[in-house]
This record gives structure tokens, sequence and C-alpha cells, in this order.
């Protein structure tokens, strides 16, 4: 492990990508700012150890077999569902003209 002393407003910069600086010393309490590509996750230590506790549990975690459908519910699944927004728009008059149709004369 490297270790640095640094003071306030003082940085130090990882892999010319991530800059780390003091930014207040409280007591035995040191806030840091961090600034990193959106694209490198930063995490508190706590957190990242939760998150991968979380991960692991969840990939090693076994369940029991998936129930089937009833053929009912496998029909029901199968048929195109009601109610979405396409399903729900004005439709073209006789003409073919959209009820969206502005009409405009210009002369």
């Amino acid at each position: 492990m490297l270790i640095l002393s640094r003071k306030l407003n003082e940085s130090i910069v990882i892999d010319g990508r991530i800059t780390v600086t003091v930014m207040r010393v409280d007591g035995d309490v040191v806030k840091l700012g961090i600034a990193a590509p959106a694209d490198v996750p930063v995490h508190r230590q706590e957190v990242y150890d939760e998150i991968r506790r979380s991960n692991h549990e969840a990939a090693t975690q076994r369940t029991g077999p998936v129930p089937r459908l009833s053929p009912n519910r496998a029909a029901q699944a199968a048929q195109p569902t009601k109610n979405r927004w396409q399903d729900r728009q004005p439709q073209p008059d006789r003409a073919g003209h959209s009820p969206n149709h502005i009409k405009a004369n210009i002369a």
C-alpha cells in the first residue's frame, strides 16, 4: 500500500484519470473530493463490500424450478397486449387524413 501525506486542497492523481483532493479536515474526519470518469465506479468501502456481498448472494442463490404457465395463461401471454399507447391514438378517417392533420391554405 502506498501511503501519501497531503494537506488541505492538495491532490493525488491516479492513472491520469482520477483526482483525489483533500477538501476539508474536521478533527479526525477528512473530506475528500474525487473526480473520476463516469465509467469508473467510486464507492465508500462499506458500500462496495455490500454490493459485492449482494452480487455474490444473487449469483449463488439457488431457486426452485420456475412454475409452468397453465394452458389458459400461456394463451393469454401469447396474445398481443391491448391498451398500448399506439393502440389509443386517433385513427385516420376514410380519406386517410389523420385527425391531427392540419390543413394549410397558403396563397
